[in-house]
């Protein structure tokens, strides 16, 4: 299939060429704050089977017991490097590991913990998990900003579940029932130009 085999081959070359940078961010990782390089999370993939997402470590050893499993404005939680590890995405990078492992692939709906999956209503939940969980789609560009969002609303996580998720889960669907090699061609596209804007 054309898009996994772009999967592999794009993840493994990415992986390759940003050697030095992953070995670079996890010294910094260490150095920065204490505990492991890598945050480690269950979410929910393809056919509603769990694997462990990997992202490089940007919160505080203690941030699951300290607040909600989402990011808040500037979370008190998210250590010095955290921020512009953050803001520039280089915490997703582990994520090309995901991909080649066949957990994710580059482009499709971001992966949902379990706890938030569990509100999906059931048509959309088959839809979005038909297809594998991406680094990016649309609803990631359109809400790269869902922290700053959160922080605006007086109850966060209700706000979260019963406005954000919903247009989520549409966006979701729309790209599951839709997607092909040249839109996700697009969204990739789209998904740097964002992350050069840092906005």
């Amino acid at each position: 299939m054309l898009k996994r085999a772009f999967d592999v081959l794009s993840a493994g070359a990415g992986l390759l060429v940003l050697l030095p940078l992953f070995v670079c961010l996890a010294a910094l990782v260490r150095i920065d704050s204490p505990g492991p390089v890598f945050f480690r999370q269950k979410r929910v993939g393809r056919y509603g089977r769990e694997f462990e997402l990997l992202k490089f470590r940007s919160m505080r050893m203690d941030a699951p017991a300290k607040g909600p499993q989402i990011t808040i404005g500037r979370d008190p939680r998210v250590t010095r490097l955290g921020e512009p590890l953050r803001k520039w995405k280089l915490d997703e990078l582990p994520q090309l590991l995901n991909v080649v492992r066949g957990d994710m692939s580059l482009i499709g709906p971001r992966p949902e913990v379990p706890k938030y999956v569990a509100l999906y209503p059931a048509a959309e939940r088959d839809c979005i998990l038909s297809v594998r969980p991406g680094i990016s789609d649309p609803a990631s560009i359109k809400f790269r900003n869902e922290s700053e969002i959160l922080a605006q609303s007086e109850d966060p996580e209700r706000t979260y579940v019963e406005v954000l998720l919903p247009e989520k889960l549409r966006m979701g669907c729309a790209y599951a029932r839709t997607y092909s090699f040249a839109g996700d061609m697009g969204i990739l596209f789209k998904t740097f130009a964002a992350v050069l804007k840092g906005s």
